[in-house]
C-alpha cells in the first residue's frame, strides 16, 4: 500500500469507527462531577454541623468523627452496590471526596472475597488506595504509640 492510500484507509476506518461512538458530552458530565461532588461535601458538612450541635465537638474531634462517619458510609453504600452506580453518573465527581477513596479500598475487598478472606479479601483489598490510606493509618498510629511511650 502507497502512502496516499494508507492515508485514505486509516481516514475511513477513523470515520467508520467514529460512527459506531457516542459524541461525549464534555459539560453534562463536568456538571454530573460538580454536582455529585458538591453534594457528597455538603452531606459532610452536615454531618460536621450535626456533630457539633448535638455532641458539642469541636476541633480534631469534630473533623476525626466528620471523616470516619463519611468512610463508613463509603464503605457501605459500596459493599451495597450503590456507590458504583453513583459513580458511572457522576463520574470523578463520586471519586474526589473522601467516600472515594473509601470505595476504592472497599470495591476489590468485595470482588475478590470469593477467593478466601486472607488470599482474596484481604490481599486485594490494598490494590488501588488501600496503600496510601493503610501507610496513613499506621504512620499516625505509630507517631501515637511514639508520643505515649515518650511521654511516660
Amino acid at each position: 500500500m502507497t502512502g496516499k492510500n494508507q492515508q485514505n484507509y486509516n481516514k475511513n476506518y477513523i470515520e467508520y469507527v467514529s460512527s459506531f461512538d457516542p459524541p461525549t458530552k464534555h459539560f453534562k458530565n463536568c456538571l454530573h462531577a460538580f454536582g455529585v461532588g458538591g453534594l457528597i461535601c455538603v452531606i459532610g458538612q452536615f454531618i460536621r454541623t450535626m456533630l457539633s450541635l448535638t455532641l458539642g465537638l469541636q476541633g480534631d474531634e469534630l473533623a476525626g468523627s466528620t471523616s470516619v462517619i463519611l468512610i463508613f458510609l463509603g464503605c457501605l453504600l459500596t459493599g451495597l452496590g450503590v456507590y458504583d452506580r453513583i459513580g458511572k453518573n457522576a463520574g470523578a465527581g463520586s471519586i474526589v471526596p473522601i467516600t472515594g477513596f473509601a470505595n476504592s479500598v472497599c470495591s476489590p475487598a468485595v470482588e475478590f472475597k470469593t477467593e478466601g478472606y486472607i488470599y482474596g479479601m484481604a490481599a486485594k483489598m490494598f490494590v488501588v488506595a488501600g496503600p496510601i490510606i493503610v501507610f496513613g493509618v499506621s504512620a499516625g498510629v505509630g507517631v501515637g504509640i511514639l508520643y505515649w511511650l515518650l511521654s511516660l
